[in-house]
């Protein structure tokens, strides 16, 4: 029971220690997988007040009879437990959709409380690649967070073999997604051939080195966050954003409050070329307007006029 014991004592400490509560009442969100069950067996074993909440997809034949059993497992464990049906659409393909309707429904369900998830420090390390890979900057390559309210993830440093040395010790009967070996999928393809790879090539370690590489980033953008926080307090007005307050601060700093405001202003999630784009607007002299997406409906663009950024709508 030694893997059990140890995972149990990292949830207990999360709850003590991020939400304040050794006996929170929290949801956690179960696949029947191992890392999802190890993290149900290990929060109840931790004494806290447990709601399973097992999301359906409906992407896979049977897929109702494994979230049936994930749930009976949970209560056997001593949880709560409520199996959500979702529809997944396809909006940014196959991957991304279903994370949207599984996020979306344990948000709609967790009635107020914080939604613990199993994320591993394997699965840290493949999403700080994925954030190298696409190139997106410091914000990607930082990873996940222990806690964003209401998403908390204690076990970021328990590794995927624990998990399932959880289960074995436990008993517990793991549900293996056959989608987690899909190859069509790139975190599959960096899970089964990448990092291994990495790992026979640097001598081990790697999944360690880029959990504390998303630490320390994570740790870099709160400092920053909290500079362009100061900035944004002088540049933000009715109009637009002033030019002057951004010129004289560094770009690390000067990007992020063109984010926050491009965010502030509709856009929905504006890429790294969409934030150059308009940085260039600042230092130029007007004359050139850079599209900022937003609403499918209307043309959003970011606009100079004098020494402020505007925007302009119009109907597409």
């Amino acid at each position: 029971m030694d893997s059990t014991r140890a995972v149990t004592r990292v949830v207990a400490d999360f709850a003590t220690t991020v939400l304040d509560d050794p006996h929170a009442s929290v949801c956690v969100g179960l696949s029947g997988g191992a890392d999802s069950l190890a993290l149900t067996a290990a929060v109840v074993r931790a004494g806290l007040d447990v709601t399973a909440l097992v999301v359906d997809h409906g992407l896979q034949e049977g897929s109702a009879g494994v979230a049936a059993r994930a749930a009976d497992t949970a209560r056997e464990l001593g949880a709560a437990a409520r199996v959500l049906e979702v529809r997944v659409g396809t909006r940014g393909g196959l991957e991304a959709a279903a994370r949207e309707a599984r996020y979306a429904a344990l948000d709609a369900a967790r009635d107020g409380r914080p939604v613990l998830l199993a994320h591993t420090a394997d699965d840290q390390a493949e999403t700080v690649l994925l954030g190298l890979a696409r190139g997106s900057g410091a914000r990607s390559i930082a990873g996940m967070r222990a806690w964003k309210a209401p998403w908390g993830r204690p076990l970021l440093r328990v590794r995927r073999m624990q998990t399932l040395a959880v289960c074995t010790e436990l008993g517990l009967a793991v549900h293996h997604d056959p989608h987690n070996r899909d190859p069509r999928f790139t975190r599959v393809r960096l899970r089964a051939e990448v990092l291994p790879l990495l790992d026979d090539v640097v001598r081990g370690g790697v999944v360690d080195a880029l959990g504390r590489t998303a630490q320390a980033l994570q740790d870099d953008n709160d400092a920053l966050d909290a500079w362009a926080g100061a900035v944004w307090g002088s540049a933000r007005t009715v109009d637009g954003l002033e030019i002057g307050p951004l010129q004289d601060v560094p770009r690390a700093v000067r990007t992020r409050v063109i984010r926050r405001w491009l965010l502030d202003v509709g856009a929905t999630e504006p890429t790294n070329r969409v934030i150059a784009a308009v940085d260039r607007l600042g230092g130029e002299n007007g004359g050139a307007q850079v599209a900022i997406g937003g609403d499918p409906g209307v043309r959003t663009v970011v606009e100079r006029s004098g020494q402020t950024l505007t925007v302009r709508l119009t109907e597409r």
